[in-house]
């Protein structure tokens, strides 16, 4: 413990966020740090518990507690106090290959489980972890570190979001020789075209990326494979072949009028938004334009919180964000008991912007869509919602959604945004490698393993489990290619923690 009594000497101090009706005026991350010395006592909070849940990763209750990648917290927290940032920088990385995207946007499972947030505040570890790593960016210690010994042995990832990026590192470390194929024109997958630029400056995806290829992985865009390249082809030019394309499907929504014009899948909006702004600052207007318009954003999720946060930056007339589930309680309820992940209502900066410009939340609760109206040309004009409410059904004991009647209402509507979540791998990728899958579309292993039903070929990530945080995917990403590992040299010494 660097400081026994810090936890009572000092508060929680987190980075300031600018002023929401300034930072909608730009696309750039909006949150100002704080100093260094003010955060080497924030690591002096960290109590270094007997049993650090922070660090733990359980499931508990169905919901992940503490940091699937088992970071040692309190050991860097430690050494942010003492200021030894080369070491904490050091002990960081042991566990974590991508700090520079989790300090921005992984939902701190290690602050929710921390032993001070049971009777007051958490530790600010996660932006203890942005001030260790934008320090080692800043110092060199994050430079390039080119492996000493190479095998010979080929491997291709497939898709670039962070398990592959993960993947590919970890093998690359090794001694492999790693190309990375990814279809879209910048490498990043989920983190560069599925999160907005003010939750994550691209500029810092391609930071690390850029060091990645120092260090000797090939990346290859605007190829897709089991479309452009063969996998046939894959498997003929590569010892091994790691499948971690992400969970592609979108849930779409089934109802009367849904081929009006003017419906956009959230990954679809995102994405187009993000290419517009980095193509030409938003010159080319290959974006979805808002400006002046009624928008409603199915899905109250982060991804549905991206959505409100763009929408308003580019001018929306009005934005309604519509959940099925009930509001969740603004505290802890008796059975949601520390260190379980809180269930409790989250007004994220989308929702705080939303609330400065329109004098209100934006979300709806228990509601869902009924029906999309049109004019005679085919384009969305409202949208037609119900209340719903959930029941435990009868015969299967399994909590139903069912419509309260005559709660039906108008919500005028020119751009309808869907925001429901995906449902797993894109099935001509899995039919290309012959893999199966299982009821829910992602690729099948056995339990705990990552080899998939085809020889020499692989699976992790989103792919694998389904929809999940970037933390759980490089998580996947270092445990997959220690199975790969083994696989190719009969024995592995790359740790997964």
């Amino acid at each position: 413990m660097g400081k026994p009594t810090g936890f009572l000497e000092y508060n929680r101090e987190t980075a300031k966020a600018q002023d929401p009706k300034s930072r909608i005026r730009h696309f750039d991350e909006f949150h100002e740090h704080l100093p260094m010395e003010k955060q080497r006592l924030q690591g002096a909070r960290c109590m270094d518990c007997g049993v650090p849940f922070c660090q733990s990763g359980m499931t508990l209750a169905g919901m992940t507690s503490g940091c699937p990648l088992h970071n040692l917290v309190p050991e860097w927290n430690e050494l942010v106090y003492m200021g030894n940032w080369q070491e904490a920088y050091s002990r960081l990385h042991k566990t974590n290959n991508f700090p520079e995207f989790t300090s921005r946007v992984c939902p701190a499972l290690c602050e929710k489980a921390c032993t001070c947030s049971l009777d007051g505040e958490a530790v600010s570890t996660r932006e203890n972890e942005y001030a260790i790593i934008e320090n080692a960016y800043r110092k060199g210690y994050a430079a390039a570190n080119l492996p000493k010994v190479r095998t010979g042995k080929k491997v291709a990832v497939v898709g670039s979001g962070p398990s592959g990026l993960t993947v590919a590192d970890q093998l690359n470390r090794r001694g492999h020789l790693v190309t990375v194929f990814e279809r879209s024109d910048r490498v990043g997958g989920l983190l560069m075209y599925g999160i907005p630029n003010m939750k994550l400056e691209k500029q810092i995806i391609e930071r690390k990326v850029k060091i990645l290829e120092e260090e000797g992985i090939v990346f290859v865009t605007g190829v897709n494979v089991g479309k452009d390249k063969k996998a046939e082809a894959l498997l003929q030019e590569f010892d091994a072949v790691v499948l971690a394309c992400g969970s592609s499907n979108p849930r779409d929504l089934s109802a009367p009028g849904r081929d009006a014009k003017g419906i956009y899948f959230a990954v679809d909006f995102l994405s187009r938004n993000t290419k517009s702004l980095l193509d030409s600052d938003f010159a080319d207007r290959k974006y979805v334009e808002v400006k002046g318009k009624n928008v409603v954003i199915v899905g109250g999720g982060d991804t549905g919180n991206d959505c409100v946060g763009t929408c308003i930056r580019h001018g929306c007339k009005s934005v309604t964000q519509i959940e099925m589930m009930p509001k969740a309680p603004e505290e802890r309820a008796l059975d949601n008991p520390w260190p379980e992940w809180p269930k409790v209502c989250k007004t994220d900066y989308g929702q705080e912007e939303a609330i400065a410009v329109f004098g209100k939340d934006p979300r709806i609760y228990e509601t869902t869509v009924k029906e999309f109206l049109k004019d005679k040309n085919g384009n969305l004009t409202a949208v037609k919602t119900v209340e719903v409410g959930f029941r435990k059904d009868e015969k299967s004991g399994r909590m139903v959604m069912a419509e309260q009647t005559g709660s039906e209402k108008e919500l005028p509507c020119e751009v309808l945004i869907i925001a429901t979540g995906f449902l797993g791998s894109e099935k001509y990728v899995t039919d290309a490698f012959q893999v199966e899958v299982d009821g829910r579309s992602n690729v099948k292993t056995e339990e705990g393993k990552f080899l998939t039903s085809a020889a020499r070929v692989f699976t992790a990530g989103d792919m694998h489990t389904g929809q999940s945080l970037v933390v759980k995917a490089i998580r996947q990403g270092r445990e997959c290619a220690r199975e790969v590992d083994l696989s190719l040299m009969g024995y592995t010494n790359l740790a997964v923690q």
